[in-house]
């Protein structure tokens, strides 16, 4: 797209809401290339699990090229500060060849953290701290975790490996050198795709029987038969938590469904949560009703840039 007002273009929203579909066909539009912002689709080998749409890429029979899926190992922790420097060499690759970027996801930290310019540090392990936490109880690394003024959502408590390395993190920023390297700050127009609450239920539930249909259960029998524990894949969350569940023999297939169906939901209210806040915090989100045709969203994106809002 030429002369556009912005660095970046973001498209955004929750779970379900065809935010791949949408940006792929923005690119196809404006010369542009997609950046993903999903804290799971960096990883290899969990697809149906992180809803890794490939196909919603393909446009007109040509592929959109995207950026930041499939970039290490399931099994890795991959981290937000390693995100901002991926980001940012494929930001400039793409800026050198005139490529407008699109950044695409719903992982509200990865979005906030390259749009509002964060400069986080990357924090090695500490072995004598972690030590020391191994011999505390669940709710004493609970209590220690609260105890720090910045918190970690709360998913860092869902195991005990997160819980320490988030604690670990925090100690770190708290004796960090003050001097670090500004992140740019990025012109960016942001637009959101949502649903009313009960579409956005039933899209919720008909993806996730999709993907259970596609093999998905297959998939993270896969992942578990290759050496990765019921930690890890509660680490992941979500699908790959209660499929192991199942699989363990925790949960009922009909159990886990349906378990899995509700943390889905809950799921896709907080990346909306999430959404509000980086509002308030002042990132203005366009938001596009998602029951329009494809092309009448295409079509308020292209003429909220062309008008520069």
């Amino acid at each position: 797209m030429d002369n556009c007002p912005y660095d970046i273009i973001a498209i955004v929203g929750p779970t379900a809401s065809g935010k791949t579909l949408l940006a792929a066909n923005l690119a196809s539009r404006v010369n542009g290339e997609i950046i993903s912002a999903d804290s799971r689709q960096v990883y290899r080998g969990m697809n149906l699990g992180t809803g890794k749409d490939y196909e919603d890429y393909v446009v007109n029979g040509k592929t959109i090229p995207y950026h930041l899926v499939d970039l290490v190992d399931a099994g890795y922790h991959y981290n937000v500060y390693e995100y901002q420097s991926d980001f940012l060499k494929v930001f400039r690759s793409l800026k050198a060849r005139k490529v407008l970027p699109i950044l695409c996801g719903g992982s509200g930290l990865y979005i906030e953290a390259v749009l509002r310019g964060y400069r986080l540090l990357p924090v090695p392990q500490n072995a004598t701290l972690r030590g020391e936490l191994e011999a505390k109880s669940n709710d004493e690394l609970a209590k220690i975790l609260a105890s720090y003024k910045t918190l970690h959502n709360t998913t860092d408590l869902d195991t005990r490996k997160r819980t320490i390395r988030a604690i670990e993190i925090e100690e770190y920023y708290l004796n960090a050198p003050t001097e670090i390297e500004p992140f740019p700050q990025l012109k960016s127009a942001i637009f959101g795709v949502r649903y009313n609450r009960a579409t956005e239920m039933e899209r919720i539930h008909q993806r996730l029987l999709q993907r259970l249909g596609n093999g998905m259960v297959d998939e993270v029998r896969g992942l578990m038969e290759s050496g990765l524990s019921f930690d890890d894949m509660a680490y992941y969350g979500l699908e790959y938590r209660y499929i192991a569940e199942h699989i363990m023999g925790k949960l009922t297939y009909d159990e886990m469904v349906s378990r899995l169906n509700i943390a889905i939901r809950q799921f896709a209210k907080r990346q909306m949560t999430w959404f509000r806040g980086m509002e308030r915090r002042g990132l203005s989100i366009t938001w596009i009703n998602g029951e329009l045709p494809l092309e009448d969203k295409l079509n308020k994106i292209m003429e909220a840039i062309q008008n520069g809002f």
